[in-house]
């Protein structure tokens, strides 16, 4: 029995055909660069690309509250104790402060230092511009997912 290639599947068959590849490569691609972009432009303003992440996180916390140590774990997707090294360097670096929370006195939470806030507003200000470079691409991209999606469920109808 010889093996079908995928370029000749039939519209039947609900798995990734080639087309589909490509779209999540260039879409893994197209995050790759930005990514290795994104981290340029941090090493060019003097700070690491995880400490543009921390401040980013800091900064972009949402809540009534500055974000606790904790909170950054879980935008950050880190340990704990990852974390608490990234502050510490940050706050070195005078980046970020640490401060007790007013009112549970046990709660340690995060602010930028003027420093830190220049620095991300100097990143954020570019990513912003490359995010606007890069929006008709990434909507085409989500566009053609978003047909993908139409025609599997139309041929599933069937």
């Amino acid at each position: 029995m010889s093996r079908q290639s995928t370029s000749s599947r039939t519209h039947d068959d609900s798995g990734p055909d080639d087309d589909d590849y490509r779209r999540l490569l260039e879409l893994r691609t197209g995050l790759r660069q930005f990514l290795h972009w994104s981290e340029q432009q941090a090493t060019g303003v003097g700070i690491t690309p995880a400490q543009h992440q921390l401040l980013l996180a800091i900064r972009g916390h949402v809540g009534g509250t500055a974000p606790t140590i904790g909170d950054i774990s879980e935008s950050l997707l880190l340990r704990h104790h990852s974390v608490v090294g990234l502050v510490d360097r940050a706050a070195e670096a005078g980046l970020v402060v640490r401060h007790v929370d007013p009112t549970d006195h046990r709660v340690v939470r995060l602010g930028l230092t003027p420093l830190g806030a220049r620095r991300l507003r100097q990143l954020s200000g570019v990513h912003l511009e490359e995010l606007r470079r890069l929006a008709p691409r990434i909507r085409s991209l989500w566009a053609n997912l978003d047909r993908l999606d139409d025609g599997r469920r139309d041929r599933s109808d069937r």
